[in-house]
C-alpha cells in the first residue's frame, strides 16, 4: 500500500520547519470577533440595590406603611362615595320645619314605594319558579312519552319479526321451500353435457405442450 497521500512530518507538524517559513507572519489582519471579550464581571453600582443598601433597608416597616396608606386612601373612598350618595336625596329629618306646613301631615311615600317594589320583586321570583317548574314538568313528560313510545315500537318489532309468535299467520303460512320458476320447464341445463374442458397440467417436454400443439395446428397444418 502506498504511502503517498500521507502528509509527511514536516507537512503535518507546520510553522518553522524544512523549507517553511512562520505561518503567523503571513497575514496582521484579524477580526474584531476574534478579540477576547467579557474578561471582567460586572457588579451592581450605587442606586442599583447592591447589598449594603438592601442590609439597611427595613422591609417590614416599609410594607405596614403602605398598607396603612392604602387603608387610609380606601376610607376616604368610601367616605366620599357615602356623603354623595346621601346628597343626592335629602332625606325627611333633613328637611328644615319652617317647610313643612303644619296641615300637611309627613307621609312616608319612600317607605311605601321601598315597600311596593320589594312585593312587586318577590312576586316575579315567584313567577319565574312557577314557569321554570311548568317547563320541568313538561319536558320530563315529553321524556316520558317519547320512552314509551319507543318501547312500544322496539316490543311490536320483536313480535313481527318472530313468525312463531303469530298464531293467526302460522295458520295459512307453510315454511316450506319455495320451487324456482324454471324447475319444470323443458329445456333446462341444456348446455352442461358440451362441457369439455379438460384440466390443464404442466409437461415438460417442448414436443407435448399445449403451445407447441395450438403453434403446430395454426401455421404448420
Amino acid at each position: 500500500m502506498t504511502t503517498a497521500a500521507r502528509p509527511t512530518w514536516d507537512t503535518a507538524k507546520g510553522g518553522r520547519g524544512k523549507g517553511e517559513g512562520d505561518l503567523s507572519v503571513l497575514s496582521k489582519q484579524y477580526s474584531s470577533r476574534d478579540l477576547p471579550s467579557h474578561t471582567k464581571s460586572k457588579y451592581r453600582q450605587e442606586g442599583q440595590g447592591t447589598q449594603e443598601e438592601l442590609r439597611n433597608r427595613d422591609f417590614r416597616r416599609e410594607l405596614e406603611e403602605r398598607e396603612r396608606s392604602n387603608r387610609e386612601k380606601r376610607g376616604d373612598r368610601n367616605r366620599e362615595s357615602g356623603s354623595s350618595s346621601s346628597s343626592k336625596r335629602p332625606r325627611i329629618e333633613q328637611i328644615p320645619a319652617a317647610n313643612l306646613d303644619a296641615d300637611d301631615p309627613v307621609d312616608d311615600e319612600d317607605e311605601e314605594d321601598a315597600t311596593d317594589d320589594e312585593d312587586d320583586t318577590a312576586e316575579l321570583l315567584a313567577e319565574l319558579q312557577r314557569i321554570k317548574k311548568e317547563r320541568i314538568e313538561e319536558k320530563a313528560k315529553m321524556e316520558a312519552e317519547r320512552k314509551a313510545e319507543e318501547e312500544r315500537i322496539r316490543t311490536e318489532n320483536i313480535l313481527m319479526g318472530n313468525p312463531l309468535m303469530q298464531p293467526e299467520k302460522q295458520a295459512s303460512t307453510d315454511f316450506k321451500v319455495k320451487r324456482r320458476w324454471d324447475d319444470d320447464v323443458v329445456f333446462k341445463n341444456c348446455a352442461k353435457g358440451n362441457d369439455t374442458k379438460t384440466s390443464r397440467g404442466f409437461i415438460n417436454d417442448t414436443l407435448r405442450s399445449e403451445f407447441h400443439k395450438k403453434f403446430m395446428e395454426k401455421y404448420v397444418k
